[in-house]
């Protein structure tokens, strides 16, 4: 019996000492944006620059085809419409800094710009949609 309290007391401490170990490294989930990231994947500069970059381009893109006359004014007018949204969502994005899903959800709002301009460009009728 001696020998199963000397095994016993110190593998009942190690158990415990695990417990509390494991519960002080878990994270909160849905804390501040800051501390729920995931450290593999960070917005670098590059990348932020990069989106900036396309949701920029996007106006001039627009008032080039406007000048081309492959587009309408109401036309341009709409598209520009939805490339100030992107912008709006960025500068609300960006105020915490940009994550994974957020960078993600600007590309795609950029690529359906930009495939609006496509179709518009396309059907020569001059109104939209």
């Amino acid at each position: 019996m001696k020998t199963f309290q000397k095994l016993a007391a110190p593998l009942a401490i190690a158990a415990a000492a695990l417990s509390f170990a494991g519960a002080a490294q878990a994270q909160p989930y849905g804390g501040p944006r800051h501390e729920v990231r995931n450290d593999a994947w960070r917005m670098t500069p590059a990348r932020n620059t990069e989106i900036r970059q396309d949701i920029n381009s996007l106006d001039r893109t627009i008032d080039r085809a406007v000048q081309r006359r492959t587009i309408s004014q109401r036309e341009a007018t709409g598209l520009r419409r939805q490339a100030n949204d992107v912008k709006r969502l960025y500068a609300q994005y960006a105020r915490n800094g940009l994550d994974r899903n957020e960078v993600r959800n600007l590309q795609q709002r950029v690529n359906s710009v930009r495939v609006a301009l496509r179709m518009e460009r396309r059907d020569w009728d001059g109104r939209r949609g």
